[in-house]
């Protein structure tokens, strides 16, 4: 075997398509994952299902008109009919009664009263005497406005909206989570491609170097031991060959699974050549944070709903309601005598709920609001400040990844040279097997610390955009909010 192979030779064997096989290029994987993926189909669905409650929400506030009625109710009995004198008369009842009922509502956000419009119309048929009339109201205005009371209109107004944008927003961080996701997947399966390439390159130069050591036994220049030495590692180079395959195979069920590829189709990875070149800065990505974050908008909410609760216990202090009504009604032996000269039907009332003694029960229901409202308050900046420290942590760990990138990559190409010196040195006999299975070591473990920095730099770059919802690369933004 060549003894001028570089390791870059081995991880650029990744990249070669195999005969029947897929190769897949990292925004490939990352493509497909979006796509394809159980979990971005159920970021889907629970996309679609918020705006969906966000769209009922809006209908709360929107006039309702609704029909009622009931089909014609016939019924036939012997029932008591009181008479003028105050006697009671027990007379056969055979009677058709159907009824219908258009009403028009109309909630009042502003106020949390209800405005309403209502027209119904009653017949009867008394079969027995051969007597039908119809009845109704031809029209019914009705307002009724509670007082001093919770509005639930008014808050779901300002909290709804805010979780529909918390849900948008979500769905974006979603999608980079999947996106890092995959770069994990992806480095997993790439790491034991790498493996196995060195379990099989590993293999063949053990075989070689046995032959030679079995050369210089038969020729009294070597001893058994040393024989027996390099035999071991042959036999523990074919142990790792099997276990580099099935532990590429487990990575690649693994990844299939996760970005829906068919169990049936065979692939390969290409390392990535190039990494995203981009500096960023601890403010810079604190500001795309706070502007586009989920999380941060969620504090505003989660304020919001504080505040909520407490005027829903001052609400409950004192209920009081105010109704007020006007309308017209008739009878008539038909329909057209409903709307002739029609009586006026007039209400108005107040009624109030005020607890005299309840021992303090609704004062402790205020107090414990307020009290949760504080320790939210309390919560809220807690949570705002572990924000900002997982913005700061990221963005100095990742400012030391392509360093480490560049480090590795050089250890990698010196750890490669080193061995194949000592590989030479070795067939000349200046260096024993223990010295050759050192650097033998060392390259391969440099290697894959070189596969392991760039994992550790996609997946921050990744973990970086979904902190922020910014593309510091290409300089965008990830998430535009838009009109409701």
């Amino acid at each position: 075997m060549s003894k001028k192979i570089l390791v870059i030779g081995l991880i650029a064997s990744c990249a070669l398509q195999v005969k029947g096989q897929n190769v897949f290029s990292i925004e490939e994987i990352i493509s497909r994952a979006k796509d394809q993926s159980i979990f971005s189909k159920q970021a889907e669905t629970r996309k679609e299902t918020s705006y969906w409650q966000y769209r009922s929400f809006r209908t709360n506030y929107n006039p309702q008109l609704r029909l009622n009625g009931n089909l014609p109710t016939y019924t036939n009995y012997v029932a008591p009919v009181r008479q003028p004198d105050g006697s009671l008369l027990y007379l056969p009842v055979n009677q058709i009664n159907p009824n219908l009922n258009f009403a028009l509502t109309q909630p009042i956000g502003l106020t949390g009263g209800t405005l309403s419009a209502n027209t119904n119309y009653n017949f009867f048929n008394d079969i027995s005497a051969d007597v039908t009339q119809w009845s109704g109201t031809v029209m019914n205005v009705q307002l009724s406005q509670p007082i001093f009371a919770y509005n639930p209109l008014k808050w779901d107004k300002r909290i709804r909206p805010v979780v529909f944008e918390e849900s948008k927003r979500s769905f974006v961080e979603r999608q980079e989570e999947i996106s890092r996701d995959a770069v994990s997947f992806f480095f997993d399966v790439l790491r034991q491609q790498v493996n196995e390439q060195i379990a099989k390159f590993n293999l063949a130069n053990n075989d070689t170097i046995y032959k030679i050591e079995q050369g210089r036994y038969n020729i009294g220049t070597t001893s058994q031991d040393k024989l027996l030495q390099v035999e071991l590692q042959l036999l523990r180079s074919r142990q790792e060959v099997a276990q580099a395959r099935m532990e590429l195979e487990n990575a690649r069920l693994q990844l299939r699974a996760y970005i829906g590829l068919k169990d049936g189709d065979a692939f390969s990875l290409v390392l990535p050549e190039n990494i995203p070149d981009f500096d960023v800065q601890v403010e810079e990505a604190l500001t795309y944070a706070k502007l586009n974050r989920a999380d941060y908008i969620g504090f505003e909410r989660r304020r919001m709903e504080a505040e909520s609760e407490v005027a829903q216990a001052k609400g409950q202090r004192y209920q009081t309601t105010l109704t007020a009504s006007f309308g017209l009604n008739n009878t008539g032996a038909s329909v057209s005598d409903l709307y002739d000269n029609p009586s006026k039907q007039q209400i108005a009332n107040v009624g109030f709920n005020v607890p005299l003694v309840d021992w303090g029960r609704r004062k402790a229901l205020m107090q414990t609001a307020l009290a949760n409202k504080k320790l939210r308050d309390y919560e809220i900046e807690q949570s705002k400040i572990i924000f900002e420290q997982e913005i700061i942590t990221k963005v100095r760990q990742f400012e030391m990844m392509r360093l480490q990138i560049e480090i590795t990559k050089k250890s990698d190409q010196v750890a490669q040279e080193r061995y194949n010196v000592a590989q030479n040195r070795y067939l000349i006999g200046k260096i024993d097997i223990t010295n050759l299975n050192i650097a033998l070591t060392e390259k391969d473990n440099a290697k894959r610390s070189y596969l392991d920095a760039l994992k550790s730099f996609w997946t921050a770059y990744y973990d970086l955009r979904r902190l922020t919802l910014y593309d510091f690369a290409n300089k965008q933004l990830l998430y535009t909010p838009e009109a409701n």
